[in-house]
């Protein structure tokens, strides 16, 4: 075919956003407007060193035309694909290129918005909040006076994201959803509509707006599918995509995208959300048992700037390694401020201070995670309040106030579609049921959890579900010394091993051996479950 009939042709699929077949018909144009067409299909369709290839070659023809505005334009372009690359030395030389063109001709033009931008988000990550704010209304108040949706809407993210990290949740949301209106309706172009949907996604993964963030995936994944060739996710936007999957049961769907991540986000160079990427993967791992390679995961995670906790800790506690687990979680919860950071660290912190028989610890942790819950105010937080609340109730034999607390997780969870962290919450709602005298419902909360934990493939759960519930040959009260008895009972009444230490006169030490002791004779691994037999085999102290 000709070149003419080709260009025509791929001009036609540019414009009924068939990306896959404009990329191949464009391919070799040499008219700048069909130039940056195939520059804008080649980044579609996850051809990026070519889209910036073709960037150059539209800028400095423009620039050849007299079209100073214009070229400024696609620099800016540039400067924002360079950097989600990572390349940020490369960057900063287009992006003085761009202010040193602005300087030539008159600032008041779109254009100038678009060179600050990048300008804004360097402000916004250094941590002047407010200064970002001002740069970002500025931006959209050059959008409105020009006209430019595209603009419009770069603007309106970067001030939903800074009035998001102002604490001004809600406020940040309704720019969010304000832009998420704009790409649904068509109204900006399909790159600038990546950006913002990836963005926009991860804004409310970072406040742990599940629901929200799962609407605009589904929005995103409709959008993506109108547009033949689209490359639909890109790194970071994977590795949410792997989070979702796995929050909603689909583990090895959850796999196979954490996989696609680590590979875009580490090839041909490191991209700064690597390391978010193996720490999902991380995560899959530990879930399903295999502590080997989750640790891997968790290393490598840290290796490239993303801290491997509470990853790590939890990995050590599933080896029976308390102490260093702890240790790691009381600097990890010390060192962190930030909300969405707190409510990673915290039910990590509060599932080891209670394994280290530090009840007043775990209840500590659980109350910062609930004023967390009252600040994020998103469903998903405060069923992980509620959890822990009931964790720790569960841990000092306050069976009833547990039962208030895990039906309330229980009920957000059911409503989130979370099939895991359900089946956790039944789990303890069976051993309170059991501390209470009611042991067939505790059998029918065991049974329950059981058969979702084999569903999912978690096998460590399924292990834990038994230890509650299985009675083995080798889980005797008759195995255990007289000391030892007196420490499950007092187990079993919620003491932490200080207390119990201070209640027996003997070192913290020495609770700690015993209670390792009680563990391997009864076959648990956990104090609630040790507790859970204490009730079933009426071992508790009478007084409670």
């Amino acid at each position: 075919m000709s070149s003419a009939p080709r260009l025509a042709r791929g001009r036609r699929a540019y414009n009924r956003q068939d990306w896959t077949a404009a990329y191949e018909y464009l391919r070799g144009a040499d008219e700048v407007d069909d130039v940056e067409r195939l520059a804008i299909a080649a980044q579609l369709t996850g051809h990026e060193d070519e889209a910036l290839e073709q960037l150059q070659r539209a800028h400095h023809a423009r620039l050849r035309q007299g079209e100073i505005e214009r070229a400024v334009y696609l620099a800016a372009n540039l400067v924002m694909a360079m950097l989600n690359r990572g390349e940020e030395a490369q960057a900063a030389g287009w992006l003085a290129r761009a202010r040193r063109l602005l300087d030539d001709v008159d600032h008041d033009c779109a254009e100038a918005g678009y060179v600050m931008i990048p300008t804004a988000l360097q402000t916004l990550r250094q941590g002047d909040i407010s200064r970002a704010t001002e740069m970002f209304q500025q931006i959209i108040e050059i959008a409105e006076q020009f006209g430019d949706p595209d603009l419009g809407a770069m603007g309106r993210l970067g001030r939903g994201q800074s009035l998001v990290q102002m604490g001004e949740i809600a406020a940040g949301l309704e720019y969010f959803d304000e832009n998420m209106v704009a790409i649904t309706s068509g109204e900006i172009s399909p790159i600038v509509a990546g950006i913002v949907y990836c963005a926009v996604i991860d804004g409310c993964r970072g406040i742990y707006d599940l629901r929200r963030a799962q609407e605009w995936t589904q929005a995103l994944d409709q959008w993506c599918e109108s547009q033949p060739g689209m490359v639909r996710y890109r790194g970071n936007c994977l590795v949410f995509r792997s989070q979702i999957m796995q929050f909603h049961g689909a583990w090895s769907d959850a796999m196979v995208e954490a996989e696609k991540a680590r590979v875009r986000l580490t090839v041909p160079r490191v991209q700064e959300a690597a390391g978010d990427a193996y720490y999902q993967l991380g995560d899959l791992h530990r879930l399903q048992g295999d502590l080997t390679r989750a640790e891997a995961a968790y290393r490598q995670a840290n290796d490239v700037g993303r801290s491997p906790q509470p990853g790590l800790a939890l990995v050590r506690l599933a080896r029976g390694q308390v102490g260093p687990a702890a240790t790691a979680l009381r600097r990890e919860r010390d060192e962190t401020s930030e909300p969405s950071r707190l409510c990673a660290v915290l039910p990590a912190f509060v599932d080891v201070m209670v394994a280290a028989g530090e009840v007043d610890s775990a209840r500590e942790g659980a109350a910062k995670l609930a004023q967390v819950a009252e600040v994020l105010r998103a469903p998903y937080v405060r069923a992980l309040a509620s959890y822990a609340a009931g964790s720790v109730h569960v841990a000092a034999a306050e069976h009833r106030a547990a039962l208030d607390s895990l039906r309330s997780s229980l009920a957000l969870w059911r409503e989130l579609d979370a099939p895991f962290e359900a089946a956790r919450t039944r789990v303890l709602i069976g051993v309170a049921c059991g501390a209470l005298g009611d042991h067939e419902s505790a059998r029918l909360e065991f049974d329950a959890a059981r058969k979702t934990f084999i569903q999912l493939g978690a096998t460590p759960e399924v292990g834990r579900v038994d230890s509650f519930s299985a009675p083995q040959a080798h889980r005797s009260a008759g195995a255990l010394s007289a000391r030892e008895l007196e420490v499950v009972r007092l187990l079993a009444a919620g003491k932490s091993n200080r207390n119990i230490a201070a209640e027996l006169f003997i070192s913290e030490k020495t609770v700690a051996r015993h209670v390792s002791n009680i563990f391997t004779k009864l076959g648990v691994s956990t104090r609630a479950a040790a507790t859970a037999y204490a009730y079933e085999h009426g071992l508790q102290a009478r007084s409670t």
